[in-house]
């Protein structure tokens, strides 16, 4: 049962992944088709996010009144339909109304999955989920490119996803029984084990954002997702007017980048059998910082692709192992809601640290790129050691 239900939210987090970077792929053909401006795909993209950030600060209430299994039949229902939507859109308006409950509906099961994953199933599930993730955003654009590249029938595209969530939801919706009988496995549940049933400051009737660390936690999230976003939109960018490379040839070095990051992932999961996920976090994030200070530096043109592969693997234990420390952190008493208020602030940092960083560089130049990466990251390791070390003074005092 427990390696079935495993299965089932593997490809839930492979289906997560999928839609996530069609409008990217599909924008030049869908704009031509629809006669919509350029920058429309960016409102499209804020729509999304802005429905993800939603969601996900509601999950809380949300999943303890009908629970993970629900939650994610009923949101990835929502996405299958909002794909389903961009099929039949005649118009830019009708893309900006099934951008709503996209988002709305990924939110909500990021928020439901991982919380159930930190608090039933070890750590290097969660990095193997995430590396899944990474799956499904990389076949993504590889699907829809199979129809954009001879006929541009870019809606076929988004029918086949559309048609793969539809499949997922149903496969959900039989797995029903599965939920219920593994959360009632207490082999199962390793990480509720080593958290403290109920302390004072884990009560229920303390507010999540009370409790002792939650904030340090929000502002780690907000400046990872924030680099990992930022390295990912600008890092062609810099690479072609900085350092003078080809548009191709930056194009393919950034790729390495997110294949860092993915294979990074998946390693970190055979790892965690050795090391815990506050040090993997610590290293990941000085090997980023070292891979940052590689681009700042005016080293030789492959220095740069070494820094952005370094970049890569340094971010790739950090995001997974924090999300799999919550409950350990702050107990699971909170844990759902204070993922939810994680995942909004992820977001929200990869929805609007980026634009900064573009805007600050309209007026300047796009040099500043590596500068604010170094500082993005020392933002995140500082709040994440003070984290670290205000735990450690609770456990002492405790």
């Amino acid at each position: 049962m427990t390696i079935l239900l495993l299965l089932v939210i593997y490809l839930a987090f492979i289906s997560l992944g999928l839609p996530d970077s069609l409008l990217g792929a599909a924008w030049p053909v869908i704009r031509e088709d629809i006669g919509a401006p350029l920058e429309a795909a960016g409102y499209l993209f804020m729509i999304i996010s802005a429905g993800t950030i939603i969601s996900s600060l509601v999950s809380g209430k949300v999943i303890r009144r009908f629970g993970t299994a629900k939650v994610t039949f009923i949101s990835v229902l929502l996405t299958a339909g909002a794909l389903l939507g961009f099929y039949f859109a005649p118009s830019i308006f009708w893309l900006v109304i099934c951008s709503i409950p996209l988002g709305l509906g990924a939110g909500a099961v990021d928020t439901a999955l991982n919380n159930y994953v930190a608090l039933h199933y070890k750590a290097h599930h969660m990095s193997w989920l995430h590396s899944f993730w990474g799956v499904g955003a990389t076949f993504g654009p590889i699907i829809m490119a199979q129809f954009i590249s001879g006929q541009q029938a870019w809606r076929s595209g988004y029918l086949t996803i559309a048609t793969i969530q539809f499949a997922l939801a149903a496969i959900l919706l039989c797995s029903f029984p599965l939920w219920n009988k593994v959360a009632k496995n207490k082999s199962m549940t390793l990480a509720e084990e080593t958290i403290e049933e109920e302390t004072l400051e884990h009560d229920k009737h303390v507010k999540p954002l009370q409790v002792r660390g939650v904030k340090l936690a929000l502002l780690s999230f907000l400046f990872y997702c924030g680099v990992e976003a930022t390295v990912g939109l600008w890092g062609s960018s810099f690479l072609v007017n900085v350092k003078d490379l080809s548009a191709a040839t930056a194009a393919q070095w950034v790729s390495f980048y997110w294949g860092g990051l993915t294979v990074g992932r998946f390693l970190t999961g055979f790892v965690t059998f050795k090391m815990s996920n506050r040090m993997l976090i610590r290293i990941g994030q000085i090997t980023a910082l070292v891979g940052a200070a590689l681009l700042v530096l005016p080293f030789p043109h492959p220095i740069s692709l070494v820094g952005f592969i370094m970049i890569g693997f340094g971010l790739a234990p950090i995001y997974p192992c924090m999300l799999h420390e919550t409950p350990t952190r702050f107990g699971k008493t909170h844990s759902q809601t204070i993922m939810g208020y994680q995942m909004a602030v992820a977001y929200t940092g990869s929805t609007f640290l980026p634009p900064l960083l573009g805007w600050i560089a309209s007026l300047s130049t796009i040099a500043i790129f590596p500068f604010f990466i170094v500082l993005y990251i020392s933002v995140m390791l500082l709040s994440s050691e003070q984290l670290n070390k205000l735990l450690r003074k609770k456990v002492l005092v405790g």
